[in-house]
């Protein structure tokens, strides 16, 4: 239904998209996640041509969208924002009518029963003669979708929907989209709520590094993500990194960042010491050894606050089922502060293998 190409938007001091390509099937429902700053409003814009992109292709069934004639394109569209953007001096009923009267050239008995119609499916046939300021967050987000829907979109796209509102209002939302979603509705929703995006829909867009990062079912990004940025984001994950290039590097250092890391991050101080010692062993005295007179390493040193679970992750290019740790000793300690250790091949470009310890932590 949507073929999004090379799409790219860039201000004089970012660029948010630098390239998107991608495909939108009729009735997907997208859930957009990613840290701030990645470009998810960006993209609903410039899908809606709020904002005109600086190079790239937007098509919908078949049209391209930056052609002329792209106002009719956009009529398929309907658009949600965050800070509801209704008109105060008009009743609720009014606000929904007044698109449909001037755009659509519906009568205005026609428009008042669409309104009805569509206020009684988000519970707020009552309301239809308040103004907006007597109506709470939640009911006033809830107008907004109905005012959107009663230009009969066959796409909606809601940027942050819930964002405004108190936590309380959140679910009131949240179950009027849900209901959306089982009529086939194609939308595509930027939100920060991981379990709302995980429950109503089919696909979800990570987005990090000027694109879409990871695009896959909600199982796939938020139980086995693929890319480390995702796994990072989705498990909110603290994380440290360290780099091993040179034949100088100062072992102290980094063993003193880990445990400045575990104490701002709340680690207890045993799982800060098992890191310690796994880096020592693992890195310092078995793979550094093996390299060359100039080691290429990265470690990374990841605790989730949600589970209390640490895990060090050792990149390199030596496989590692190849040699023997470096002694008996080595061994023991490595053991003794992990719970598991894994090699397997890593899908960074840089590096071709990935070591994963689970420290133990209690």
């Amino acid at each position: 239904m949507i073929t999004i190409s090379h799409l790219k938007k860039e201000y004089s001091e970012a660029t948010p998209l630098k390239d998107v390509t991608v495909e939108i099937n009729k009735g997907d429902v997208i859930a957009i996640i990613g840290p701030s700053g990645t470009g998810k409003s960006t993209l609903l814009r410039c899908v809606n041509l709020l904002e005109k992109p600086t190079k790239g292709e937007i098509t919908i069934d078949g049209e391209r969208i930056t052609e002329k004639n792209a106002h009719i394109i956009r009529r398929k569209m309907g658009m949600v924002f965050q800070s509801f953007n209704l008109f105060p001096n008009m009743t609720v009923i009014e606000n929904i009518m007044k698109a449909q009267v001037d755009i659509l050239k519906r009568s205005k008995q026609e428009a008042y029963d669409k309104g009805i119609e569509l206020l009684m499916s988000v519970g707020l046939g009552d309301h239809a003669y308040r103004f907006p300021d007597e109506l709470s967050g939640g009911q006033m987000q809830r107008v907004a979708i109905a005012r959107t829907l009663a230009m009969d979109p066959e796409i909606v796209l809601f940027d942050e929907p819930t964002s405004a509102l108190d936590p309380t209002m959140v679910g009131e939302v949240q179950a009027v989209i849900r209901s959306l979603a089982r009529q086939g509705l194609t939308m595509m929703i930027v939100t920060h709520e991981m379990n709302f995006a995980r429950e109503v829909s089919n696909r979800v867009f990570y987005m990090d590094q000027g694109g879409i990062y990871e695009d896959g079912t909600p199982e796939q990004i938020f139980d086995s993500p693929k890319k480390e940025l995702t796994r990072q984001f989705v498990k909110k994950l603290k994380v440290m990194e360290e780099k091993i290039t040179s034949a100088g590097y100062d072992f102290l250092s980094i063993n003193t960042h880990i445990e400045e890391f575990g104490r701002k991050n709340m680690m207890n101080l045993k799982a800060i010491r098992n890191a310690q010692v796994v880096f020592e062993e693992l890195c310092v005295q078995t793979l550094i050894p093996q390299m060359s007179n100039t080691p290429d390493m990265r470690i990374t040193l990841e605790y989730s606050e949600i589970n209390d679970k640490a895990t060090l992750n050792v990149f390199h290019n030596i496989n590692i089922n190849e040699i023997n740790i470096a002694d008996d000793l080595s061994l023991k300690l490595i053991e003794n502060a992990s719970i598991s250790i894994q090699t397997h091949n890593s899908e960074t470009c840089e590096y071709d293998y990935v070591t994963v310890v689970d420290l133990k932590v209690g």
